[in-house]
């Protein structure tokens, strides 16, 4: 049902430049649904990180709409206060501030907002407990290992309560242990709390890790698919990188380079996208 839609775009669009324009949003349109963990993944360039920029009421848009639990961003007026109160952002970069213990950090979004000092800290421990940090709490963002800060990082974007999480390449500065856990948790956080997840990532391991994978290239979305098999999914990631596309455009008989196998499978998901036609 449309109720349980928390994000929607409609031709969503985003150009930049004078005279020679770039579109980085090319008519946009996806529907997410409430508690979902979805990934977005595509090469650099292809609009990942605008397109969080727009769902997260960070920039707007050129043309189109973003709405956000129903609500038109575009009829918003404090913009600020809803970003505090409904979206939690997470970057690859944690961002925490250096001078202030873990527990300080959780507090910080927290402070805009009408709460006593001691419901703060009462905030601010729940979810420190929830990501496994209670231990750390009055540890500085230097004696804290890169899993753990980001774990902070986290923890302060739950804290306002938001419907909505975005992430954008949560795990990159991190180990492939400590960002398999990040992402778990983030997996986690998102069946407990019926949060909705949007991570944009390169990596396809932690995209595998979503129940849904958005495929973006030049500004669109050429692929929307809930996780399958693995070998599919490899194929889906390299029908988005330079030699895939280069199949796309190139004759059919570029795939005789491949393996038998391959090539059957290779063959399904580029007639499927459009690339080649039936055999």
């Amino acid at each position: 049902m449309m109720d349980d839609w928390v994000i929607e775009t409609q031709d969503l669009i985003k150009t930049y430049g004078d005279g020679n324009e770039v579109r980085a949003l090319d008519g946009v349109n996806i529907q997410i649904r409430r508690g979902e963990f979805i990934s977005v993944m595509g090469p650099s360039g292809s609009g990942k990180s605008t397109l969080l920029n727009m769902l997260g009421a960070l920039d707007r848009p050129s043309k189109g709409l973003v709405l956000i639990n129903g609500r038109s961003l575009a009829q918003i007026k404090d913009l600020d206060g809803f970003r505090a109160r409904t979206v939690g952002f997470v970057f690859q970069m944690h961002n925490l501030i250096p001078t202030l213990n873990a527990r300080e950090n959780v507090e910080v979004p927290m402070m805009g907002q009408v709460r006593s000092a001691r419901e703060r800290r009462k905030r601010a421990d729940e979810i420190l407990a929830l990501v496994g940090l209670s231990e750390r709490m009055h540890h500085l963002p230097s004696q804290l290992s890169g899993g753990q800060r980001q774990r902070v990082a986290i923890a302060r974007a739950l804290a306002n309560h938001p419907s909505l999480i975005l992430a954008d390449e949560p795990t990159g500065n991190l180990d492939s242990q400590s960002g398999a856990e990040v992402i778990d948790l983030m997996c986690r956080l998102s069946e407990e709390l019926g949060t909705t997840v949007i991570v944009v990532t390169h990596d396809l391991a932690v995209a595998r890790q979503a129940r849904r994978v958005l495929l973006m290239l030049d500004g669109k979305i050429v692929d929307d698919h809930l996780v399958g098999d693995p070998f599919e999914e490899d194929l889906e990631a390299f029908r988005a990188s330079g030699l895939g596309q280069a199949l796309c455009r190139a004759d059919e008989e570029a795939l005789q380079l491949f393996d038998p196998d391959v090539r059957g499978a290779l063959q399904r998901v580029l007639t499927r996208e459009g690339c080649i036609g039936e055999r």
